[in-house]
């Protein structure tokens, strides 16, 4: 299998078979499966699923989950253990991620990334541009900026920098035969914890096509993931600092001042008594 396309998804409803369309209309040369994990939906994101396996059967392989897979406690962590487990269950030699919410809109998008990492041997993970729409009503604007670096490394990560949309995100599946860092299962930020690992085999390529949408909207964990919530910035400068130390120091000065900002900003806020 050259692609798997990796779905976490809840209560999705409103969104998903947008979301699948864009997938099964993808235009490529090889083979992709569907690896789509529903965390115990209360809505019909499952009943929906099933229609499309139904359809489409042979492309998706489906884990639809009776019991929310958690954890509950602490809320930052929500979702976690449905992503891990559909990421150990990809097989395909490439994983383009996309959760259930956002969706693609170039016919190309996944042929593309997979010319660009097979015509690049040291590139590890690609992303391209996305459009970010709002439910709120707010203005939409692109997810990157003209000036996008067209290589970029962990060390830019490690800066502190998110330059990269999740359902933009196509990578060298690393997790097939690698288990995830032990630290991993500390960080509530999951996306930054998965990143990080791949972007240490290897280089992140950008491609400026804009191939999809990033909807933000009020369920979103993003606004769990506060910069006002002292449990999240305590969890992320800690993170920070076990990632230095799992990277044996290689980068430590620019780990070192991204810590430090995270002190500083943790020390305001408990001064004028931020949130818990």
């Amino acid at each position: 299998m050259k692609v798997s396309v990796c779905v976490p998804a809840y209560n999705h409803e409103k969104y998903i078979a947008q979301m699948l369309d864009g997938v099964l209309m993808q235009q490529t040369n090889f083979e992709f499966e569907i690896v789509i994990g529903d965390d115990a939906s209360t809505d019909r994101t499952q009943d929906i699923i099933r229609e499309y396996d139904q359809k489409k059967p042979g492309i998706i392989r489906a884990f639809l989950h009776s019991e929310n897979q958690g954890p509950s406690e602490p809320r930052e962590f929500a979702g976690r253990n449905n992503v891990l487990q559909l990421i150990k269950a990809c097989k395909g030699e490439f994983v383009a991620m996309c959760e259930g919410d956002d969706f693609w809109t170039d016919p190309l998008k996944l042929q593309k990334q997979v010319d660009y990492l097979e015509q690049n041997p040291e590139i590890s993970i690609c992303h391209h541009n996305m459009r970010v729409i709002y439910e709120d009503g707010s203005p939409e604007h692109l997810f990157n900026n003209p000036d996008q670096k067209a290589i970029s490394t962990i060390e830019n990560i490690l800066e502190d920098k998110w330059f990269f949309a999740t359902a933009s995100w196509m990578y060298r599946n690393y997790f097939l035969n690698n288990d995830f860092a032990e630290w991993h299962s500390k960080a509530a930020a999951g996306d930054w914890a998965i990143m990080i690992q791949l972007a240490a085999q290897g280089k992140i390529g950008y491609l400026a096509d804009v191939m999809g949408v990033y909807r933000k909207h009020s369920a979103g964990l993003s606004n769990v993931h506060s910069q006002t919530n002292l449990k999240f910035l305590k969890n992320r400068k800690e993170m920070f600092e076990n990632v230095d130390k799992w990277l044996a120091y290689k980068y430590h000065n620019t780990a070192q001042a991204t810590i430090s900002r995270y002190e500083q900003e943790l020390s305001r806020l408990e001064k004028i008594g931020g949130s818990n």
